[in-house]
This record gives C-alpha cells, sequence and structure tokens, in this order.
C-alpha cells in the first residue's frame, strides 16, 4: 500500500516542520505515527532500514541536517524503532531567586 507510506511521510513532514518552527508536536500524532511505522513493518510494506531512511530524509528536509546529527550516532538506542525523535527545543530557564 503506498498510501500508508505516503501517509507517513505527511506526518514526519509536519512534525518536523512544526519542531523546527518552534512549536511542539502533539503526542497522540507522534504515537499514531509510530503506530503506521509498526503496521508497515509487520505488514511488510516496508522494512526497518527503509522506515528510517524516510523518516531521516523528512527530518533533513526540515532542519537540513539528519538525525543523527542531532542526537548522535546511537540515536536508536533512546529511540528504538519505531519511536520517532520528535522533541521540541528546551526552554530557557532562568533561576528565580539568587540561591
Amino acid at each position: 500500500m503506498v498510501e500508508l507510506i505516503t501517509e507517513l511521510q505527511l506526518r514526519w513532514d509536519q512534525m518536523f516542520a512544526s519542531l523546527a518552527a518552534g512549536d511542539d508536536v502533539p503526542p497522540a500524532l507522534r504515537l499514531r505515527t509510530e503506530g503506521m511505522m509498526e503496521a508497515a513493518q509487520l505488514s511488510g510494506q516496508a522494512t526497518v532500514p527503509e522506515l528510517l531512511a524516510s523518516m531521516n530524509e523528512r527530518y533533513h528536509h526540515a532542519f537540513g541536517r539528519r538525525i543523527d546529527e542531532d542526537f548522535g550516532e546511537d540515536w536508536q538506542d533512546f529511540y528504538p524503532f519505531p519511536q520517532i525523535p520528535a522533541v521540541g527545543k528546551r526552554a530557557p530557564v532562568y533561576p528565580s531567586t539568587a540561591d
């Protein structure tokens, strides 16, 4: 089913564009997309390496960098398949007291 892979690419585009703009990604969107990734793999529509390569391509399109450039070569140790490294930028934290 080409539709499933196309939908995954659209969702990755949406998530990574939001993050690149400094916005958050709704957890439901990320979780549903991860489920779709697993369904694509289990149904034989794509292999894990194919899905990760496609997701990395969409990440690169949004950020101009590969996933491993932002999360390190071992990023899959922290985000094993089918998890998506869709995390927002860390908010600046300022001390509220002199302590």
